[in-house]
């Protein structure tokens, strides 16, 4: 039976409890212990295991107490697990000291009343969960009168400012123990306060919290701090000359924030469908956290989950829902032409290099486009390649992760143009379409085309959607997307009226140069008449002439007209069954003309495809797709189309070569030579 998987679950103790399934990471615990230095620094992207790794050290730290202040033990939670083989001296850590735990992630408010008063209930919540040290006779009185303020949230804002501090130095005198404490998610009232212009006064107020309790604490025994972001020094972390910052950039401690491959692999063996594999490393993988790849825990486990249940599921960015998109959309925004050119390349796969600034404050993100870049890539948004070291600086070959992260570009893309549309004028292109002034209408999405990121991925699917999203804004016009059409699939279909009558059908094909263009033009045009598209024309505007006469029946609605508009109802519904019921046998009488032709055609690659990857298609139907291995290659088919071309496809360069194909059948002959494939004569 498998093992439940901990989606959102980041507390150590009930995720070992209640039997969650768990990659072992608390060797994490062996090298804070190896490398020990009094504050270390961790910055990782979200939802990359922070929390859940600050949560087994607490666990395996402190000296836990209940509510009523009763010693606990957990060292239950820590059986079976890396750390308790690791040895004597690690094992003997285990519950040994008190522990400041402390989440600033609730601090993301819209002013800093709200974001000031979320810190305070946190601090207020550790404190009540250590309330069981002013129930004796060590403090003084006016510490535990303090400590009540502080609990009470009813303390001064200095009080506030310096309250960590104040902490370790009561649970030093009750444990006689230096404390460690732990600082999660340190930087989200960092960036939330530069989004709401209430950066100065958050940073100064953090910057008392911290400074008090990590700079020259003697109660201090260690911290652990975590973030997404690196923050520089003189912002928040000022004099702090203690301070160890651990970045993606270090080798060390890289593969204890998120799955490494082999972590994966197991995971998939041990839910049955390692045969996934491929798909899981082609959406979730692609990060280097110094030398080790790494893949995006969150997005695996929500994946395992989904795909275990139903072995048809589809991968999704499940990262993507959860992480704030506003940095990309900002860079989308401010793009200018160069910007514009690098993620184009980024998004059809390509790299960018960018010199590298490991500590920024929020405030200065938006100053440069490096900044920008370097958020994009400490943030999780592209991953590192490789690294050069120039004089001074270090510059980064960036990329783009993983099939996940592109299509929060893509749809950050996407969405940004369809909010820019609805402020355009339009008219032009829609006269063009009407009018049929084809001139004007490749003026018009050429210009179009180029006010946006077009990210050239020689794709289909980016200008289906771009034209959808210009076409969609046609008052009184309907338009379908992949609808079903007669036989097959229309990209789009615009529909007016019933009453005007007028219909458009697109199909699109992506030309790899100009030479083809006309040859692309040509298969859309045939696709368009062999599978029928305008079957769901006519289907449309009968259901819409059904609706209209239903509703004049139901309008004729006194006792003379009763009669007569129940008479024209009947009358219509009639006439469309019958209009339907001939259209559906027409249908299904060219579905069967088609799966009898007797015809065949034979095609035959004689010379110069050896060692070739060649696609072979007719019409829209894949043939063959092999490794040419030897000549001549033949391949027979029956004729199923009225007229038919044939496609022939060199996958290494992705040329189109197009042929069209007598209705009478035959034997075709191709050969390969340097300026192309050529048919030869019969």
């Amino acid at each position: 039976m498998y093992k439940p998987l901990p989606i959102g679950i980041d507390d150590f103790k009930k995720l070992r409890e209640n039997d969650f399934y768990y990659i072992d990471k608390t060797l994490f615990i062996k090298e804070i212990l190896d490398n020990r230095s009094e504050v270390k620094l961790f910055t990782r992207p979200r939802r990359f295991g922070k929390t859940l790794e600050l949560s087994m050290l607490k666990y395996f730290f402190e000296a836990g107490h209940d509510p009523g202040g009763f010693e606990t033990d957990n060292s239950g939670l820590f059986q079976g697990l890396k750390i308790m083989d690791a040895g004597e001296r690690y094992a003997k850590d285990l519950g040994r000291y008190p522990v400041i735990s402390l989440s600033l992630k609730s601090s993301k408010q819209p002013d800093f009343g709200m974001a000031f008063d979320a810190v305070v209930n946190e601090i207020s919540k550790e404190f009540d969960r250590h309330n069981y040290i002013i129930s004796g006779d060590i403090l003084l009185p006016e510490e535990k009168e303090q400590y009540i303020r502080i609990r009470g949230k009813r303390a001064s804002q200095i009080e506030y400012a310096t309250a960590l501090e104040f902490l370790t130095r009561c649970l030093k005198k009750v444990f006689r123990k230096n404390v460690i404490i732990l600082l999660d998610e340190y930087d989200v009232p960092l960036e939330n306060a530069y989004f709401k212009g209430i950066y100065e006064k958050m940073a100064d107020f953090i910057r008392s919290l911290f400074e008090s309790a990590l700079k020259t604490n003697p109660n201090l025994e260690f911290a652990v701090i975590t973030g997404c972001l690196r923050i520089s020094k003189e912002s928040i972390f000022t004099g702090l000359n203690n301070l160890e910052i651990i970045s993606i950039m270090n080798k060390n401690y890289a593969e204890y924030f998120g799955f490494t491959p082999k972590e994966v692999e197991s995971m998939l063996c041990d839910y049955g469908i390692e045969g996934k594999s491929d798909e899981v490393k082609q959406w979730y993988d692609g990060y280097l956290f110094g030398n080790t790849e790494v893949y995006n825990p969150w997005s695996v486990i929500n994946y395992v989950k989904a795909v275990s249940a139903d072995q048809g599921a589809f991968p999704k960015p499940y990262w993507a829902n959860t992480s704030s998109n506003s940095i990309v959309r900002e860079l989308v925004e401010r793009a200018d032409g160069s910007v514009k050119q690098e993620m184009e390349e980024l998004i059809a796969g390509g790299s960018i290099e960018k010199p590298v600034h490991e500590d920024i404050t929020y405030d200065e993100v938006y100053k440069t486009e490096d900044n920008l870049w370097n958020f994009l890539f400490f943030t999780g948004y592209l991953k590192k390649l490789s690294e050069r070291f120039d004089g001074e600086m270090v510059y980064l070959t960036l990329a783009v992760p993983n099939t996940e992260v592109k299509l929060i570009y893509r749809n950050t893309i996407l969405d940004w143009f369809n909010q820019n549309i609805k402020k355009k004028d339009f008219s032009a292109l829609y006269r063009g379409i009407l009018q049929r002034e084809t001139d004007v209408l490749e003026r018009e999405i050429s210009k179009n085309l180029m006010e946006t990121i077009s990210f050239f991925d020689y794709k289909e699917d980016y200008y289906h959607g771009f034209l959808a999203g210009l076409l969609k804004m046609m008052d009184g016009y309907i338009l379908k997307s992949n609808r079903e059409s007669g036989l097959g699939r229309s990209d789009l279909l615009l529909l007016s009226p019933a009453y005007e009558g007028v219909a458009v059908i697109m199909e699109l094909k992506i030309a790899d140069s100009f030479a083809q263009l006309n040859d692309s033009a040509h298969q859309a045009l045939c696709q368009i008449k062999e599978k029928k598209y305008e079957l769901t024309v006519l289907y449309s505007y009968l259901y819409a002439t059904i609706q209209k006469i239903t509703t004049m029946a139901h309008r004729l609605n006194t006792n003379k007209q009763f009669m007569v508009g129940n008479g024209i109802l009947a009358f219509a519904v009639i006439f469309v069954v019958v209009i339907f019921v001939y259209m559906s046998m027409r249908l299904q009488r060219e579905k069967q003309e088609e799966r009898h032709f007797i015809e065949s055609y034979t095609i035959s690659l004689v010379k110069g495809f050896a060692g070739d990857s060649i696609s072979l298609f007719v019409n829209d139907s894949l043939i063959s797709n092999k490794t040419m291995s030897e000549e001549p290659y033949t391949v027979e088919i029956g004729r199923f189309a009225e007229q038919s071309a044939l496609l022939i496809v060199d996958n290494n360069t992705e040329l189109v070569s197009t042929f069209d194909l007598s209705e009478k059948g035959g034997t075709y002959q191709f050969e390969k030579e340097s300026d192309g494939i050529k048919q030869l004569a019969k």
